[in-house]
């Protein structure tokens, strides 16, 4: 048998866009997608264990939105002004209890 090594050293240029530091509105958007898919795998699980995994999941998603919502509200007053977007806290109450 025989193995073959490379050493070819391939280091793509940076970008601008690779530099880029994402803002609390970017990570505001990143963790509302990511509550969205943590509640719909909460609603397909079947075993216990990833029903709790979900349900660590969302809690971890909360407190993060919540973070960093209150971070938007205290650092700029332009984030204010934001649009409201349905809470994700609204939502798992009435998932849970609707």
């Amino acid at each position: 048998m025989k193995t073959f090594f490379s050493q070819k050293f391939d280091t793509p240029e940076k970008t601008e866009e690779d530099l880029h530091v994402p803002s609390l509105r970017d990570d505001l958007e990143k963790t509302r997608k990511a509550l969205e898919i943590a509640y719909a795998g909460f609603d397909n699980a079947v075993d216990a264990d990833m029903i709790d995994c979900y349900i660590f999941e969302i809690n971890a998603l909360l407190k993060r939105y919540r973070h960093l919502s209150t971070l938007a509200e205290t650092e700029s007053p332009q984030y204010a002004e934001l649009p409201s977007a349905p809470s994700p806290f609204r939502a798992l109450v009435s998932h849970v209890l609707g």
